[in-house]
Protein backbone atom coordinates (compact mmCIF):
# COMPACT_ATOMS: atom_id res chain seq x y z
CA UNK A 1 0.00 0.00 0.00
CA UNK A 2 1.01 3.11 -0.71
CA UNK A 3 -0.34 4.94 2.27
CA UNK A 4 1.04 2.53 4.74
CA UNK A 5 1.63 2.61 8.41
CA UNK A 6 5.45 3.68 7.69
CA UNK A 7 3.97 6.88 5.29
CA UNK A 8 3.33 9.08 8.19
CA UNK A 9 6.21 8.90 9.72
CA UNK A 10 7.78 9.83 6.76
CA UNK A 11 6.18 12.20 6.44
CA UNK A 12 6.57 13.77 9.53
CA UNK A 13 10.65 13.12 8.93
CA UNK A 14 10.41 14.61 5.36
CA UNK A 15 8.03 17.76 6.83
CA UNK A 16 10.69 18.54 9.49
CA UNK A 17 13.87 18.13 7.04
CA UNK A 18 12.26 20.53 4.28
CA UNK A 19 11.96 23.36 6.59
CA UNK A 20 15.72 23.00 7.89
CA UNK A 21 17.54 26.18 6.46
CA UNK A 22 20.22 25.03 4.09
CA UNK A 23 21.30 24.93 0.43
CA UNK A 24 18.24 24.79 -1.24
CA UNK A 25 16.44 27.08 0.92
CA UNK A 26 19.14 30.01 0.59
CA UNK A 27 19.34 29.51 -2.89
CA UNK A 28 15.43 29.91 -3.43
CA UNK A 29 15.31 33.03 -1.55
CA UNK A 30 18.69 34.39 -3.59
CA UNK A 31 16.96 33.53 -7.01
CA UNK A 32 14.08 34.89 -5.71
CA UNK A 33 15.62 38.19 -4.97
CA UNK A 34 17.49 38.17 -8.04
CA UNK A 35 14.62 37.14 -10.53
CA UNK A 36 11.55 37.24 -8.77
CA UNK A 37 8.88 34.83 -8.09
CA UNK A 38 9.61 33.23 -11.41
CA UNK A 39 12.59 32.53 -11.04
CA UNK A 40 12.16 31.58 -6.92
CA UNK A 41 9.63 29.02 -8.15
CA UNK A 42 11.73 27.73 -11.08
CA UNK A 43 14.50 27.07 -8.51
CA UNK A 44 12.57 25.54 -6.21
CA UNK A 45 11.12 23.01 -8.92
CA UNK A 46 14.72 21.91 -10.19
CA UNK A 47 16.01 21.47 -6.83
CA UNK A 48 13.12 18.93 -5.88
CA UNK A 49 13.24 17.59 -9.68
CA UNK A 50 16.72 16.59 -8.18
CA UNK A 51 14.93 13.98 -5.56
CA UNK A 52 13.77 11.84 -8.24
CA UNK A 53 17.45 11.14 -9.27
CA UNK A 54 18.48 10.40 -6.11
CA UNK A 55 16.11 8.24 -5.15
CA UNK A 56 16.58 6.08 -8.49
CA UNK A 57 20.00 6.20 -8.03
CA UNK A 58 19.62 4.75 -4.38
CA UNK A 59 16.97 2.03 -5.82
CA UNK A 60 19.13 0.55 -8.59
CA UNK A 61 21.78 0.66 -6.03
CA UNK A 62 24.47 2.87 -7.37
CA UNK A 63 24.53 5.06 -4.08
CA UNK A 64 25.97 2.14 -2.21
CA UNK A 65 28.88 2.36 -5.07
CA UNK A 66 29.60 6.04 -4.29
CA UNK A 67 29.42 5.51 -0.34
CA UNK A 68 31.87 2.27 -1.16
CA UNK A 69 34.19 4.17 -3.52
CA UNK A 70 36.38 6.76 -2.13
CA UNK A 71 37.17 8.02 -5.33
CA UNK A 72 33.62 8.37 -6.72
CA UNK A 73 32.38 9.98 -3.61
CA UNK A 74 35.26 12.56 -3.48
CA UNK A 75 34.81 13.53 -7.14
CA UNK A 76 30.99 14.16 -6.74
CA UNK A 77 32.10 15.34 -3.55
CA UNK A 78 34.01 18.09 -4.94
CA UNK A 79 32.06 18.86 -7.95
CA UNK A 80 29.39 19.61 -5.49
CA UNK A 81 31.27 21.99 -3.18
CA UNK A 82 33.24 23.80 -6.38
CA UNK A 83 29.57 24.30 -7.72
CA UNK A 84 28.49 26.20 -4.39
CA UNK A 85 31.66 28.03 -4.15
CA UNK A 86 31.37 29.44 -7.63
CA UNK A 87 27.65 30.39 -6.58
CA UNK A 88 28.98 32.03 -3.80
CA UNK A 89 31.89 34.03 -5.61
CA UNK A 90 28.95 35.17 -7.87
CA UNK A 91 27.07 36.76 -5.05
CA UNK A 92 30.24 38.37 -3.83
CA UNK A 93 31.30 39.79 -7.14
CA UNK A 94 27.60 41.69 -7.44
CA UNK A 95 28.02 42.65 -3.78
CA UNK A 96 31.58 44.02 -4.51
CA UNK A 97 30.30 45.93 -7.96
CA UNK A 98 26.83 47.14 -5.91
CA UNK A 99 24.22 45.60 -8.62
CA UNK A 100 20.96 45.48 -7.50
CA UNK A 101 18.53 42.54 -7.36
CA UNK A 102 16.45 42.78 -9.70
CA UNK A 103 13.28 41.58 -8.23
CA UNK A 104 10.05 41.49 -9.99
CA UNK A 105 8.51 44.09 -8.03
CA UNK A 106 10.97 46.52 -10.02
CA UNK A 107 11.71 45.07 -13.08
CA UNK A 108 9.73 43.92 -16.58
CA UNK A 109 9.60 40.25 -17.85
CA UNK A 110 11.96 41.19 -20.67
CA UNK A 111 14.68 42.11 -18.28
CA UNK A 112 15.07 38.91 -16.73
CA UNK A 113 17.40 36.50 -17.08
CA UNK A 114 16.93 33.18 -19.22
CA UNK A 115 14.44 30.62 -17.92
CA UNK A 116 17.18 27.74 -18.21
CA UNK A 117 19.80 29.87 -15.57
CA UNK A 118 17.58 29.17 -12.50
CA UNK A 119 16.68 25.69 -13.50
CA UNK A 120 20.05 24.67 -14.19
CA UNK A 121 21.15 26.38 -10.64
CA UNK A 122 18.72 24.23 -8.70
CA UNK A 123 19.35 21.35 -10.25
CA UNK A 124 22.58 21.18 -10.00
CA UNK A 125 23.10 21.96 -6.50
CA UNK A 126 20.87 19.18 -5.38
CA UNK A 127 22.11 16.25 -8.02
CA UNK A 128 25.59 17.25 -7.43
CA UNK A 129 25.07 17.23 -3.41
CA UNK A 130 26.42 13.61 -2.14
CA UNK A 131 24.60 14.46 0.94
CA UNK A 132 21.67 14.00 -0.55
CA UNK A 133 22.78 10.78 -1.55
CA UNK A 134 23.76 9.60 1.65
CA UNK A 135 20.16 10.83 3.28
CA UNK A 136 18.41 8.96 0.53
CA UNK A 137 20.28 5.85 1.06
CA UNK A 138 20.33 5.67 4.61
CA UNK A 139 16.63 7.01 4.63
CA UNK A 140 14.15 5.06 1.90
CA UNK A 141 15.21 1.89 2.68
CA UNK A 142 13.78 2.00 6.21
CA UNK A 143 9.98 2.90 4.38
CA UNK A 144 10.41 0.00 1.61
CA UNK A 145 8.96 -3.14 2.79
CA UNK A 146 10.47 -6.63 1.76
CA UNK A 147 8.38 -7.68 -1.06
CA UNK A 148 7.66 -4.10 -1.96
CA UNK A 149 9.05 -2.75 -5.32
CA UNK A 150 12.04 -0.77 -4.76
CA UNK A 151 12.30 1.43 -7.70
CA UNK A 152 8.68 2.16 -7.73
CA UNK A 153 8.56 3.04 -3.59
CA UNK A 154 11.80 5.04 -3.63
CA UNK A 155 10.07 7.07 -6.43
CA UNK A 156 6.78 7.19 -4.58
CA UNK A 157 8.28 8.75 -1.92
CA UNK A 158 10.34 10.93 -3.61
CA UNK A 159 7.31 12.45 -4.92
CA UNK A 160 5.85 13.07 -1.67
CA UNK A 161 9.54 14.97 -0.38
CA UNK A 162 8.96 16.57 -3.92
CA UNK A 163 5.48 18.19 -2.85
CA UNK A 164 6.79 19.19 0.66
CA UNK A 165 9.53 20.34 -0.24
CA UNK A 166 7.89 22.71 -3.18
CA UNK A 167 5.34 23.91 -0.69
CA UNK A 168 7.14 24.98 1.76
CA UNK A 169 9.98 26.69 -0.68
CA UNK A 170 7.52 28.03 -2.84
CA UNK A 171 6.02 29.57 0.60
CA UNK A 172 9.47 31.05 0.99
CA UNK A 173 9.64 32.57 -2.63
CA UNK A 174 6.03 34.34 -2.19
CA UNK A 175 7.53 35.55 0.94
CA UNK A 176 9.94 37.55 -0.35
CA UNK A 177 8.39 38.14 -3.89
CA UNK A 178 6.09 40.47 -1.92
CA UNK A 179 9.63 42.36 -0.24
CA UNK A 180 10.41 43.24 -3.69
CA UNK A 181 10.86 46.66 -3.17
CA UNK A 182 12.61 46.55 0.00
CA UNK A 183 15.26 44.05 -1.24
CA UNK A 184 16.02 45.98 -4.93
CA UNK A 185 17.77 48.76 -2.67
CA UNK A 186 21.23 49.12 -3.65
CA UNK A 187 21.87 48.50 0.23
CA UNK A 188 20.07 45.87 0.70
CA UNK A 189 20.98 43.99 -1.95
CA UNK A 190 24.82 44.48 -1.68
CA UNK A 191 23.84 43.37 2.11
CA UNK A 192 22.43 40.28 0.88
CA UNK A 193 24.02 39.14 -1.94
CA UNK A 194 27.24 39.54 0.20
CA UNK A 195 25.77 37.55 2.95
CA UNK A 196 24.57 34.57 0.25
CA UNK A 197 27.65 34.49 -1.30
CA UNK A 198 29.59 34.15 1.85
CA UNK A 199 27.43 31.55 2.82
CA UNK A 200 27.29 29.47 -0.21
CA UNK A 201 31.21 29.72 -0.29
CA UNK A 202 30.95 28.32 3.51
CA UNK A 203 28.85 25.44 2.39
CA UNK A 204 30.85 24.62 -0.33
CA UNK A 205 34.13 24.59 1.99
CA UNK A 206 32.41 22.56 4.85
CA UNK A 207 30.94 19.93 1.51
CA UNK A 208 34.46 19.44 0.25
CA UNK A 209 36.16 19.03 3.59
CA UNK A 210 33.46 16.05 4.33
CA UNK A 211 34.86 12.64 4.73
CA UNK A 212 33.58 9.76 2.86
CA UNK A 213 31.08 7.64 5.06
CA UNK A 214 33.12 4.68 6.91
Amino acid sequence: MLLDAQFWPFLVAITLLSITPGVDTLLVIRNTARGGVRDGVLTSLSICTGLFVHAGVSALGISLILLQSAWAFAALKLAGAAYLIWLGIAGLRAARHGRGLPVAAAETARQRGPVWRPLREGLLSNVLNPKTVVFYMAFLPQFIAPGEPALTKSLWLAGVHFLVANLWQIGVVLLVGRAGRWLARPAVSRWLNGLTGAVLVGFGAKLALTRAPA
